[in-house]
C-alpha cells in the first residue's frame, strides 16, 4: 500500500485504555513532541506520558515516514492523568503556553504538517473545554487567527523508543533535564 492511500484502521478512534482505573487520557500536538512531553511530565497528576503519531491515514507509521509529510500524522503527546489532581483545564493551559497556536504547520524552526497544533479529545466534555479554552486564547492573540485543530483522538501509534522521555534521558547531547513534578527549569529542546 502506498503511503498516500487511506486506511480505516489508522483513521479509527484511539481505543486504548488509561494506565490505571480512575485515570483519563488526553492527546495534544504542539510542535516537536520532546519538549511538550517534558512539560507535561512535570505536572502533578500526570501519571504517564508517551509520544507518538496520530491523525494520519497510514497504519504503523515510522518517524521517517511522518517526517516525509506523506502520512498526515501529527507528532503528539498522549497523557494519562488523574482528573482529581489535575483537571483537564490545567492540561489545556499548559498546552496553550507551550507553543504558538497561530503558526500553521510549524513551531520555530520545525516545519511540516507533523508539527501542527491540535487538541485531540476523548470525550464530549474534553471537546467542550477545548473549544472554550480556544475561544479564550483567541482573545489574547492580537487578531492573529488560531489554527489549532480540535478533533476526536484517533488511533495512537507510539513513537520509537528513543523518542520516549527523550529530553529527560538527555537527548542527543546527553544533557538530562528534570521531569520532577513541579520543576520549572527552562526546557531546552535539542536533537
Amino acid at each position: 500500500m502506498s503511503v498516500e492511500s487511506s486506511n480505516p484502521a489508522a483513521q479509527g478512534p484511539d481505543l486504548d485504555k488509561p494506565e490505571q482505573p480512575g485515570l483519563e487520557m488526553a492527546q495534544f500536538g504542539a510542535g516537536c513532541f520532546w519538549g511538550v512531553e517534558l512539560a507535561f511530565q512535570r505536572v502533578e497528576g500526570v501519571v504517564k506520558t508517551e509520544v507518538g503519531y496520530s491523525q494520519g491515514h497510514v497504519p504503523d507509521p515510522t518517524y521517517k515516514l511522518v517526517c516525509n509529510g506523506d502520512t498526515n500524522h501529527a507528532e503528539v503527546v498522549r497523557i494519562h492523568y488523574d482528573p482529581t489532581v489535575c483537571p483537564y483545564t490545567n492540561l489545556l493551559s499548559l498546552f496553550w503556553s507551550r507553543h504558538d497556536p497561530t503558526s500553521l504547520n510549524r513551531q520555530g524552526g520545525d516545519v511540516g504538517t507533523q508539527y501542527r497544533s491540535g487538541i485531540y479529545y476523548y470525550s464530549e466534555e474534553q471537546e467542550r473545554l477545548a473549544r472554550e479554552s480556544m475561544e479564550n486564547k483567541q482573545k489574547e492573540t492580537n487578531n492573529k487567527k488560531i489554527v489549532t485543530e480540535i478533533l476526536p483522538a484517533k488511533k495512537f501509534y507510539r513513537a520509537e523508543e528513543y523518542h520516549q522521555q527523550y529530553l529527560e534521558k538527555g537527548g542527543g547531547r546527553g544533557l538530562k533535564q528534570s521531569a520532577s513534578k513541579g520543576c520549572n527549569d527552562p526546557i531546552r529542546c535539542y536533537g
